[in-house]
């Protein structure tokens, strides 16, 4: 217990720490993050079929295959996505969030954030966006999505990759933007 006591804040600080580079920084790692983005979209889709209308008809969306949240008292998370508009990759995210509180445990989730109007879209594009604390997601689950209601015009799905924490909520987390380059875009597209 004593090595998880110190180890999961260290991760989280780290994470924080990382969180100033919304973007990848090569090509290859531009092109693992699209393609872990594009499997997560599709396993959610497999997971509740409704979804994918439910996507379909937003003003847009981000992808973050993989968020990763730990700690003990004081705890963080972190992750970085990808924001589509159309169907089309048109930039990068990444989330962060610092907590205090009742927090023990870490786990790995995907998240995928769905804007309803343009609004929404242009307000997380503006890249200082952030959830209000009483914030939350849906867990993934088949129908969820097809009963699923926004909020601020804003609708969160989640699921769950693996771990134990008690703190589940997404209220809190802080977001940057860095547009994608019409070559990136583009080789992206492919």
């Amino acid at each position: 217990m004593r090595m998880f006591t110190k180890f999961v804040p260290a991760v989280a600080l780290i994470a924080l720490a990382v969180g100033c580079q919304t973007a990848p920084k090569t090509q290859d790692e531009k092109m693992s993050l699209n393609d872990d983005a594009n499997a997560t979209l599709n396993h959610l889709y497999r997971t509740d079929s409704s979804l994918k209308d439910f996507v379909a008809s937003s003003a847009g969306y981000a992808v973050f295959p993989s968020v990763g949240k730990g700690g003990l008292i004081v705890g963080g998370s972190y992750g970085r996505g990808i924001l589509y508009e159309g169907g089309k990759a048109v930039g990068f995210s990444d989330i962060s969030k610092v907590s205090v509180g009742a927090i023990a445990g870490a786990q790995t989730l995907t998240e995928v954030i769905v804007f309803q109007n343009s609004t929404a879209l242009a307000n997380f594009k503006s890249g200082n966006y952030a959830f209000t604390a009483d914030a939350t997601a849906v867990a993934m689950k088949e129908g969820v999505a097809a009963a699923a209601k926004y909020s601020n015009g804003v609708a969160v799905f989640a699921d769950s990759k693996g771990g134990l924490m008690a703190d589940a909520s997404v209220g809190g987390q802080k977001f940057s933007y860095k547009p994608m380059s019409d070559t990136t875009s583009d080789m992206m597209a492919k």
